[in-house]
């Protein structure tokens, strides 16, 4: 039996995050189907056929599916889940919307966040903040996973050859609708994908204050992060936040500065390859996880080595 992936795109770039859902689901063993809906998402499910690895791609486009509602999107997912033994997706925005709609439907329960796939009824999950890994197993005779993209390779983007066949609507009660959203844009790398990342805490001590994070990151080509506190503080927007309730993050490059350690804060980055630490407080738990570390103040430190680099 085949595995579904459910990919995660906007209409028309398929995200990073499906790459490593697909790389989750060849751990199954078997044929790798992704499922591509939205409006307009044509290019989307092209891309998807180039995947390597991929068998076959389900295209559902339709006006229905274009924001990604759970009661559209989870009524789709069931309607094909009889041809599955795992529907598979990335434990982003999307996927903890609908996914458990899908689980309570099949009479499953669900996997959530997954960060390996032992075997096909195994998996090994984070909890208490990530701070312990608990391996399960699972009775159910259909799997409902969601994994943590940061723990798996993305799959490569070319070398597939994947027909795309089309899905026709399925009807869903029209529980919810779409009113607006509002996206802050920036020509910064994606902060759930990018390579290096220099994120600010309370430490920083104002909105102002933050721009000598961003004049970093402009230098090193990085995205800029946060940590709750300076979210709560108003310092930046929400979508900055990396930790538990906001996103997990892996770069090859994690620069913390101003950030004291907190276990929320630790469970979102502490998989990143690099990480460097930059406190006045010699005793911050930062410091434990830090493969570099600097005590100083983050006034002097940063805007010397942001005129180092030049």
């Amino acid at each position: 039996m085949a595995v579904l992936v459910i990919a995660e795109n906007t209409n028309d770039e398929l995200k990073d995050a499906t790459l490593s859902a697909v790389t989750a689901a060849q751990a199954f063993g078997g044929d790798v189907h992704v499922l591509v809906a939205g409006s307009g998402c044509a290019p989307v499910a092209d891309q998807a056929a180039k995947i390597a690895g991929v068998a076959k791609v389900l295209l559902a486009d339709d006006p229905a599916y274009d924001h990604g509602l759970a009661e559209a999107l989870s009524a789709l997912v069931i309607s094909l889940a009889d041809g599955y033994d795992q529907l598979v997706t990335p434990a982003g925005t999307m996927g903890k919307n609908f996914m458990p709609r899908v689980a309570a439907a099949l009479d499953v329960a669900q996997v959530s966040e997954a960060v390996e796939i032992v075997d096909a009824n195994t998996f090994k999950r984070p909890i208490y903040a990530g701070n312990a890994i608990a391996t399960v197993k699972s009775s159910d005779a259909k799997k409902v996973v969601t994994i943590r993209p940061t723990s798996f390779d993305k799959a490569p983007g070319e070398g597939g050859s994947a027909a795309v066949e089309p899905v026709a609507k399925v009807d869903a009660p029209a529980l919810s609708s779409f009113i607006s959203q509002e996206l802050n844009e920036s020509d910064r790398p994606d902060l759930s994908s990018a390579d290096v990342i220099i994120s600010g805490g309370r430490a920083l001590g104002s909105a102002e204050n933050f721009e000598i994070i961003e004049r970093l990151a402009d230098k090193l080509g990085a995205a800029v992060g946060a940590s709750r506190a300076a979210v709560d503080a108003g310092f930046v927007p929400n979508d900055y936040q990396v930790g538990q309730t906001g996103k997990i993050v892996a770069p090859k490059l994690y620069i913390a500065v101003g950030i004291s350690g907190a276990i929320q804060h630790l469970a979102g980055m502490k998989d990143s390859k690099i990480i460097v630490a930059i406190n006045k407080d010699e005793e911050a738990p930062i410091f434990q996880v830090a493969d570099y570390g600097l005590v100083a103040d983050l006034f002097e430190a940063v805007p010397e080595l942001e005129k180092q680099i030049g």
